[in-house]
C-alpha cells in the first residue's frame, strides 16, 4: 500500500476503491482506441471507514474489506486523486456498491 494511501482513512461508510485497468489490446494484439473501450465496472478496495452510525452511536460495520473486489455502478462515486500515484480511485458509499466478487 502506498504511503499516501495510509493517510487517507474514508469517514463512515465510505469506501475507497482503485478501479481496474480498461482492456487496451484484444488477445489477438489488437488495440482498442480509448474511445471505443468500454467503462470498467469493477475494482479494488483499498481502504475502508469504520461505518454509519446507529441512532445511539454504535457503528454498522461495512460488509467490504481491503483487498475484495467488488462490482460498481456505472456512474457514482468521486474521483480522488493522490500524490504521487497515477492510478484512478474512487470514493463510493458503500450501499453504492452493487456486489462482492468472489474468485
Amino acid at each position: 500500500m502506498a504511503a499516501s494511501m495510509k493517510r487517507l482513512i474514508p469517514l463512515l461508510d465510505r469506501v475507497l476503491i482503485k478501479r481496474a485497468e480498461a482492456i487496451q489490446k484484444t488477445a489477438g494484439g489488437i488495440v482498442i482506441p480509448e474511445k471505443a473501450q468500454t467503462k470498467v465496472l469493477h475494482g479494488e478496495v483499498v481502504a475502508v471507514g469504520p461505518g454509519a452510525r446507529k441512532e445511539n452511536g454504535e457503528f454498522i460495520p461495512v460488509l467490504v474489506k481491503i483487498g475484495d473486489r467488488v462490482l460498481l455502478p456505472e456512474y457514482g462515486g468521486t474521483k480522488v486523486s493522490l500524490e504521487n500515484d497515477e492510478k484512478e480511485y474512487h470514493l463510493f458509499r458503500e450501499s453504492d456498491i452493487l456486489a462482492k466478487i468472489e474468485n
